[in-house]
């Protein structure tokens, strides 16, 4: 496959993350505090779905572990808000079955390695191990909300969920920027400025 329309896939996965951001930092800065509308989640499993299959056909495991972590997290919050049991049934059992289908359909059809994710010549493994850890930190924000939420019977944002973004955040910019990865680059440069804006906003709340 031509690699501008893999670039293709993942520009539009970064750019669907980017727009649920811009929409919850909005949707912030109009109420004077930290907001989580339903089509965030809804944006947020909808990219991370593209994402993983842009890690996928870049052979860049740290990408499909990162994704693999969060994408039924995004799936529990819309169940929080009440809004999964609103999508099509066929729909639903897709989603949660995707990942597990994508694996098995290669693996059937001789084309997935597993030695190309952990040997890749592009990706020397301790760019790997950086790539997969700071994936690993970035993930521990929606693991933190998930918990938080869980606890409070609702869906939300707390500090600690933003805090865990910027740290994570800046991490893969490390990893992208060695990796040459543009898609990563751009996604994570312009989500780290949204992150410190939400973290502002809730220290104003306090």
């Amino acid at each position: 496959m031509s690699n501008w329309i893999i670039y293709s896939v993942g520009f539009l996965a970064q750019l669907i993350f980017s727009g649920r951001l811009i929409l919850q930092w909005i949707l912030s800065e109009k109420n004077k505090k930290v907001l989580t509308p339903s089509l965030f989640w809804k944006l947020s499993l909808f990219a991370s779905f593209l994402l993983f299959i842009y890690g996928y056909l870049r052979e860049d495991f740290s990408i499909m572990l990162g994704q693999t972590l969060t994408y039924f997290i995004y799936i529990r919050n819309l169940q929080l808000q009440g809004e999964w049991k609103k999508a099509p049934q066929t729909l639903r059992i897709f989603l949660w079955i995707f990942p597990v289908l994508l694996v098995v359909y290669s693996y059937n059809n001789n084309t997935y390695d597993i030695a190309k994710l952990f040997q890749n010549d592009a990706i020397p493994l301790w760019l790997l191990l950086l790539g997969s850890f700071a994936q690993i930190v970035f993930t521990l924000r929606f693991v933190y909300q998930w918990i938080y939420s869980e606890k409070s019977k609702e869906s939300v944002l707390p500090f600690g969920f933003w805090l865990l973004s910027l740290i994570g955040s800046g991490m893969i910019l490390t990893y992208a920027v060695l990796r040459r990865d543009p898609v990563l680059l751009l996604g994570h440069f312009l989500g780290s400025i949204i992150y410190i804006r939400n973290i502002i906003i809730l220290k104003k709340q306090v």
